[in-house]
């Protein structure tokens, strides 16, 4: 099992669904936007301390719970029920976690949890178990 939390200023909303499309000589050519470059390399950069020295394997539970900060109105630990999705959120670390090497493939992962809350403290809960 491996289970971290990063602490953060700010919930990243970047998603991974934010790639762009060009059309060059009548072919679709798909590209990240520079934000996007950003924080791909983010995850990356916070991520890797946390990679373990041999990829996962088998069927995997991921859990993760973002912790987005406050405002007026919510109190702490209450769902967020808001933008962005909750699968919109995840793929973007996915990718990266399978690019460091905490599972074989993003296909071994067979259970998905996945949270919002409103939060005193900000970031992001992970937690990769073999099922």
């Amino acid at each position: 099992m491996i289970e971290f939390f990063i602490p953060m200023k700010k919930i990243p909303t970047v998603t991974h669904q934010q790639k762009k499309v060009r059309v060059i000589r009548g072919k679709p050519q798909f590209y990240e936007p520079d934000e996007l470059k950003e924080t791909r390399a983010m995850f990356m950069e916070l991520l890797a301390p946390y990679a373990p020295s041999e990829p996962m394997d088998g069927p995997l539970r991921l859990t993760t719970k973002w912790l987005f900060p406050r405002i007026k109105g919510t109190t702490n630990g209450q769902y967020k029920h808001t933008k962005p999705d909750t699968e919109n959120l995840l793929k973007l670390p996915k990718d990266c976690m399978q690019e460091l090497g905490f599972f074989v493939n993003d296909s071994r992962v067979a259970s998905e949890i996945t949270e919002k809350f409103w939060a005193d403290t900000v970031g992001i809960y992970v937690r990769l178990e073999n099922l």
